[in-house]
């Protein structure tokens, strides 16, 4: 069985947004007891990634180091068309992913104690931001 469903994200600029409910709504909307969950994002200014979910600081430092190892305004970058953020929010991307895939178990995200879903937004300025979530496995009423 396939389930699919698409989520828009409301980002409010640079930040780390937990998708983790809305995408735990969908595998027990979806009735899959075991599967897989994969979750697409569709810009390349933004990242999906797994994170720590208990301690905010996590987050902050990821973003410490980001800004440390892909400066906004560096001359390096010629693709600045929309701003010193611009080549730095791609290049943050392809340093990270933009899918996912986690194990469905017993119609459960089955995710790790600490771990969430969450979408990066690398952009100064806030974006809607679409993800497409397609889970396939058997379904639990068989």
């Amino acid at each position: 069985m396939i389930f699919q469903q698409s989520l828009k994200i409301k980002t409010l600029g640079r930040g780390m947004i937990d998708c983790t409910a809305k995408v735990s709504d969908l595998v027990v909307q979806s009735k899959i007891n075991t599967g897989i969950c994969h979750v697409f994002l569709h810009h390349t200014s933004a990242s999906l990634i797994f994170c720590e979910n208990a301690d905010p600081a996590v987050q902050s430092d990821l973003e410490a180091f980001m800004k440390r190892f892909v400066p906004d305004g560096d001359n390096l970058f010629k693709h600045t068309m929309e701003g010193p953020d611009d080549m730095p929010a791609h290049v943050r991307t392809v340093l990270t992913q933009n899918s996912l895939t986690i194990p469905v178990t017993q119609n459960q995200l089955n995710l790790g104690t600490w771990q969430g879903i969450f979408l990066w937004e690398h952009r100064f300025k806030g974006h809607e931001r679409k993800l497409t979530v397609s889970i396939l496995g058997d379904d639990s009423s068989s």
